[in-house]
């Protein structure tokens, strides 16, 4: 389980290829990790087709935890800096 939130947490800033590009399940997925707002149950209906095997409902729910932990003020600087991967020289030349 600690390897799949290993690759959850490695696959947001590799992702900026696809969520440059207009990735919009990839784009409501990070906003909806980031959102303190966002129930756990709710966010089980948005990676649940993402989402085969029972630990890996697990790892979500445990990742989306940590996100749920942080203040305001970390969630909205998460949010700054992923725009900013997003928006880097290394992510709009692919």
């Amino acid at each position: 389980m600690k390897l799949v939130m290993v690759f959850m947490l490695a696959s947001i800033p590799i992702c900026c290829y696809a969520s440059g590009s207009g990735c919009n399940a990839m784009d409501n997925l990070i906003a909806q990790t980031i959102d303190g707002n966002v129930t756990l149950e709710e966010y089980h209906e948005v990676v649940k087709s993402y989402t085969a095997f029972p630990y890996d409902e697990t790892a979500v729910e445990k990742f989306k935890q940590c996100f749920n932990d942080q203040s305001e003020e970390t969630l909205t600087n998460f949010a700054v800096m992923e725009e900013a991967i997003n928006n880097s020289e290394e992510c709009s030349s692919y």
